[in-house]
């Protein structure tokens, strides 16, 4: 089965793909971009990720080159072009091309890229252990609410984590916990969530809110506050949510053992119902 790139209107193999070496995007990041699963081949929650997307564009004044609907066309027939059983759909908008000047001209074209990959689930064996993360500062910009290709930090953050041979980069700024490197942190305390409240210092995952919703619908009590990094280490659990990581304990950070070093049952609840809204 091929791996499917979209550009500018075109399906092609990925390796044929390409963009100008004077786009935007490449020189100077001006772009945003947005990342789909599908479950039995749907895309998930596809509404929100391009609601998001359109939120993102704006931020930057960024043309939005295509509807809703011409959107959703676009990724079926790229899901269906692809044929694996599960995709990673990757959605990436830049400003487009031209000569390399801070500025931008107000005419310019977007470039639009679209990519599908096989989407590889995590082992059941790992979501049922948790897994271990580590703190690390959050030198991003100051608006994490864009879902920009700015994502240096990022990258630094996750080769921290990856020669350490963990799972994620817990974000801190100023003592308190902002998300993960990849994914939302949430903890539980006491029976209630607690995690970063929306605003430019995080990305709202969408995961996150299907996740919160769940969570109220349950009747557990839900907090949206930053959590100072001493408390993240007191809590009783901590999980991750993301759109490939879905509902993740985190068992250990830091080299500190998180509750009784095990996915609680707040986590292990809403990883059921996530999968129950999914399957």
């Amino acid at each position: 089965m091929p791996e499917i790139a979209f550009v500018n209107g075109r399906f092609m193999p990925l390796a044929e793909a390409t963009v100008s070496i004077e786009d935007r995007g490449f020189q100077f990041g001006d772009g945003v971009y947005e990342v789909i699963r599908t479950y039995g081949g749907r895309p998930f929650e596809l509404e929100a990720h391009l609601a998001r997307l359109d939120r993102s564009a704006r931020a930057l004044d960024l043309q939005q080159p295509y509807s809703h609907q011409q959107w959703r066309r676009h990724i079926l027939d790229g899901i269906r072009r692809a044929a694996y059983p599960e995709a990673k759909v990757y959605l990436q908008i830049t400003r487009g091309a031209a000569p390399r000047d801070h500025a931008y001209a107000a005419d310019l074209s977007p470039t639009v890229v679209m990519t599908i990959r096989e989407l590889h689930p995590l082992a059941a064996a790992v979501q049922a252990a948790g897994v271990e993360a580590m703190t690390v500062e959050d030198i991003r910009w100051g608006r994490c609410d864009v879902k920009s290709v700015n994502l240096l930090a990022n990258v630094l953050a996750r080769q921290q984590v990856k020669q350490a041979g963990l799972f994620e980069a817990v974000l801190v700024k100023g003592g308190q916990v902002s998300e993960g490197a990849v994914s939302n942190v949430m903890a539980v305390r006491n029976g209630v969530v607690i995690t970063a409240p929306e605003g430019p210092r995080i990305l709202s995952g969408v995961t996150r809110a299907v996740v919160l919703q769940i969570a109220r619908l349950e009747g557990i009590p839900v907090e949206e506050r930053y959590l100072p990094v001493s408390e993240l280490y007191a809590a009783d659990e901590v999980f991750l949510t993301g759109t490939t990581v879905e509902v993740l304990g985190v068992v250990r950070i830091d080299g500190k053992t998180i509750g009784n070093g095990k996915p609680g049952p707040v986590t292990r609840r809403l990883a059921a119902r996530l999968g129950e809204r999914t399957g």
